[in-house]
């Protein structure tokens, strides 16, 4: 969402992520190393089901005129500035391994939830950086922060849209599979699907609220975006190299609460709504919106598991 915060923003992000993706291959080439590109980037970049079935690993295939068969990079859809940054990013590494041979792997992440890894919660001060305002905070750390502060969950427009998600522990794995499993050097670019599962936000924010009692409120959506839609995602690759997804668990929703509830002193109540609006109508339908209607109450003293 910062992306959309104003046309400052927007030239901010694509300046900082598009320049500087040319800046690493150019460094790459400069100095003759034969090092391996991982880019971190977003499932944001097929759009939300647009492929008509199941999203393939960055490429699909495809019937050109006359019947000819192909299999070419997914054609891009974003959904905001920052996703057309990874878009443009996208076209960059294909053009690099092309024109310079450079060893490139793109991850399209979903969305990330949780605060740990069994590495970080060896010691307090490795703790994950977690954000829980409308720009910044992921969706289900959102409604887990809001429901540890008893504050009623913001879900936009219907919440019928569904997204990707993956536990924080499994992105970490899944930057290390990829690094250890590079292309080697003329290959086209590998892409892997970085998710564990697809689920509806609404459905989520329901999770949360059966979990510890709090209310869920549908507010306008700040976003140009379909109501609703469906999402099925292949993420076989990164399965077939041996990662055994976290899926979504209410026992795992617990740990993030509980990082929420001994940090909650640091809760901007003004904060949790979002700031950052799509266009002049989403603006408009968002203007009822007050952030100083926040008010944290006590939260729950427990947390209810199955």
């Amino acid at each position: 969402p910062y992306s959309m915060k104003n046309a400052k923003a927007k030239r901010y992000t694509v300046d900082n992520n598009v320049g500087g993706a040319n800046n690493l291959c150019c460094a790459v080439i400069d100095s003759e190393v034969d090092a391996h590109i991982v880019h971190l980037g977003t499932m944001g970049v097929y759009g939300y089901g647009t492929s008509g079935g199941q999203i393939p690993e960055g490429y699909i295939d495809v019937v050109l005129p006359g019947g000819r068969e192909s299999n070419i990079l997914h054609p891009a859809y974003p959904g905001s500035v920052y996703h057309a940054t990874k878009c443009l990013d996208a076209i960059l590494w294909q053009f690099y391994q092309k024109n310079d041979q450079l060893r490139i792997t793109d991850l399209h992440q979903g969305i990330v939830w949780g605060t740990n890894t069994p590495q970080t919660v060896l010691d307090e001060r490795l703790i994950n950086r977690f954000d829980y305002d409308g720009d910044y905070g992921t969706v289900l750390n959102r409604f887990l922060m809001q429901a540890a502060m008893g504050v009623p969950l913001t879900v936009y427009g219907t919440g019928g849209q569904t997204r990707a998600f993956i536990h924080v522990t499994d992105t970490a794995r899944c930057i290390d599979i990829a690094i250890n499993n590079p292309p080697a050097q003329g290959d086209r670019v590998e892409i892997f699907n970085q998710i564990a599962e697809t689920r509806r936000v609404r459905d989520i924010a329901q999770m949360v609220a059966d979990m510890t009692d709090v209310q869920v409120d549908f507010i306008p959506n700040p976003r140009q975006e379909a109501a609703e839609n469906e999402l099925e995602v292949s993420n076989e690759k990164f399965c077939n190299l041996g990662l055994d997804p976290i899926t979504l668990d209410t026992g795992l929703f617990e740990e993030v609460t509980e990082v929420v509830k001994k940090y909650q002193s640091r809760c901007d109540p003004t904060k949790i709504l979002p700031a950052s609006f799509w266009n002049k109508k989403r603006a408009a339908e968002c203007a009822s919106l007050d952030p100083n209607s926040v008010k944290i109450s006590t939260a729950p003293e427990e947390v209810k598991s199955e």
